[in-house]
């Protein structure tokens, strides 16, 4: 609905009108309503009777004098925003909306719109506003005029999401060869797969293209290529002689709990009350200062530097110094944002909510082990804080697969003991200043008692099994973020019960190394035990997202 007044850029329209990310949306002299919510529509204009008035402007300045009521659009907003259906009213910045009262006033407005250049305005937005420094300055300048030249022919950015993929894939296929050739083009293939990876998003926001599909697909196939290729790594290694699957599987696992720390802090501090610190205000400080900003972004290796990073080493040098590099700079981030979220932690007072403790128990993803424990959990020895409770049962859990000789059955009874402190961990609501910490530890305790046994086994094939294993379980952790962002929780019981938890994997892990030790059945095992995983994952996870009760997340991507 636009009032035939109106007076504006185009853009402004597009951003009021087509949106389909919210039920309904407005500027001014324009409303528009999705299905959800033209109900409501109907039940306003049932109410709002009076004939509309002269209008109201936005954007630079006001045209025209101030005048009693709004348009009828603006009447329209006002009811659906007084019932249940609240109304997106998009900022218009230097872009202009108005609805004139007079000729004068027309003619300010149709002045102020052609002052300003509409497409460079659109060009401009469809940039996220935050990003790391190697996108903002290498990638964004032209990879924009490629979401531009895409929206222009048709392009959808699920078909630019696949191509990003493809292309990925096809480096990793490159660096398999362990060529140096093979090495030059995959490194050059990844960088173009980033290019291609910024401009899905770009294209989206210039477009307005959003969907549930493809936030879930630009969020998945992100971790998808980035593995992909580190296996692409490791096998090309492997053909010159040089085994780095312990390193490819490390780096993997450093940058998947990387990433459950910021989810699970962000989860447990997303409503928290009174959420400020001194820490949260010395680094609103710092961001004031220009090159301040860019430095922090950088020592974090968000997406940008880490994928530039490993496609240059990938062309210059070799694939184990590739991966001793990420190690490093992923090891240094790690500590960096973690000790800033341990700092921020320890000196808010807030109160969390219970949907933030229900968030952190759904990342926790524990099984029916640990339910069955947690059930005795007052019994289990004292109130100890869940965090150093569950990293206690991961220490144990680790310095036992590091500690004991391969195939001990001590490893077992440390996987029952890492099941029990687990359970007692999330017995209660986790509402603690630092009980986001549960879910990142067990990530780690599960993901490197994996590496480890793997490791050690000396079995030929297990670490690329188990490289396959952790990917799996990865894919289902950041199947449960995303499903936790869009406001439908995890995902159901039925299908953590189905792949164990993670103390039920851990335990089956650990009973494999020791029932099948060095011997091939072992990696068979491993392997097998991966494919279910990533079987029953796949089928449920893709049938949720393509489903129409599908949330629309609406997330601008993780800066790591």
């Amino acid at each position: 609905m636009v009032d035939p007044r109106f007076v504006g850029h185009v853009h402004a329209l597009r951003l009021g009108l087509t949106d389909p990310r919210f039920p309904a949306a407005a500027v001014p002299g324009a409303l528009t309503a999705q299905p959800e919510a033209r109900p409501a529509l109907v039940r306003a204009l049932d109410t709002v009777a009076a004939p509309a008035g002269a209008g109201i402007a936005a954007g630079p300045g006001a045209f025209g004098p101030a005048a009693p009521g709004h348009t009828l659009p603006g009447r329209l907003a006002d009811a659906l925003d007084a019932g249940d259906i609240p109304v997106q009213r998009p900022e218009l910045g230097s872009l202009v909306a108005s609805v004139p009262v007079d000729a004068s006033a027309r003619a300010e407005a149709e002045s102020a719109v052609a002052a300003v250049d509409d497409e460079a305005v659109r060009l401009r937005s469809a940039v996220k506003s935050r990003d790391g420094f190697f996108t903002t300055f290498f990638i964004s300048p032209y990879s924009r005029y490629i979401a531009r030249w895409c929206a222009r022919r048709g392009l959808t950015p699920n078909q630019v999401t696949t191509a990003s993929l493809v292309t990925a894939l096809i480096a990793a296929g490159s660096a398999a060869t362990g060529t140096r050739t093979g090495f030059v083009a995959a490194g050059v293939l990844l960088l173009l797969s980033f290019v291609l990876d910024c401009t899905d998003g770009q294209l989206a926001r210039y477009s307005l293209q959003y969907s549930t599909l493809g936030a879930w697909l630009d969020a998945t196939f992100d971790r998808a290529k980035e593995y992909a290729y580190y296996a692409g790594l490791a096998l090309g290694a492997a053909r010159g002689g040089d085994d780095v699957w312990a390193l490819a599987l490390g780096a993997m696992v450093l940058q998947t709990c990387r990433h459950v720390v910021d989810f699970s802090f962000n989860e447990a501090n997303h409503d928290a009350v009174a959420n400020s610190s001194p820490t949260a205000a010395l680094s609103t400080k710092l961001d004031s200062v220009g090159w301040t900003v860019w430095l922090r972004r950088m020592i974090v290796l968000p997406i940008g530097e880490r994928w530039a990073m490993i496609a240059v080493l990938t062309a210059v040098t070799t694939p184990r110094i590739v991966f001793y590099a990420l190690l490093v700079g992923c090891s240094f981030a790690a500590c960096y944002t973690t000790a800033g979220r341990l700092l921020r932690s320890l000196t808010r007072k807030a109160e969390r909510t219970d949907r933030a403790a229900g968030a952190l128990a759904d990342l926790a993803d524990s099984g029916p082990l640990a339910q069955a424990f947690a059930a005795f959990g007052s019994r289990l020895g004292g109130s100890w804080p869940p965090a150093a409770t569950a990293l206690l049962g991961g220490a144990l859990m680790i310095a036992s697969a590091l500690s004991q000789p391969f195939g001990s059955w001590h490893t077992i009874l440390a996987a029952a003991v890492y099941a029990i402190f687990s359970a007692q961990a999330v017995s209660r609501p986790l509402k603690g200043a630092l009980d986001w910490l549960v879910p990142p530890i067990f990530r780690a305790a599960e993901y490197g008692t994996i590496l480890i046994l793997a490791a050690r086994s000396g079995v030929p094939g297990a670490l690329p099994a188990a490289f396959g294993l952790v990917s799996a379980v990865a894919y289902h952790h950041y199947d449960t973020v995303y499903r936790i962002r869009g406001g439908t929780g995890a995902p159901p019981r039925w299908l953590v019960r189905a792949i164990g938890g993670h103390e039920g994997r851990t335990l089956v892990v650990a009973v494999l190394a020791t029932v099948l030790t060095r011997h091939s059945a072992f990696t068979t095992a491993l392997t097998v035990f991966a494919a279910a995983v990533a079987l029953v994952v796949l089928v449920e996870s893709i049938r949720f997202w393509v489903s129409s009760g599908a949330p629309a997340v609406h997330d601008e991507g993780e800066p790591a």
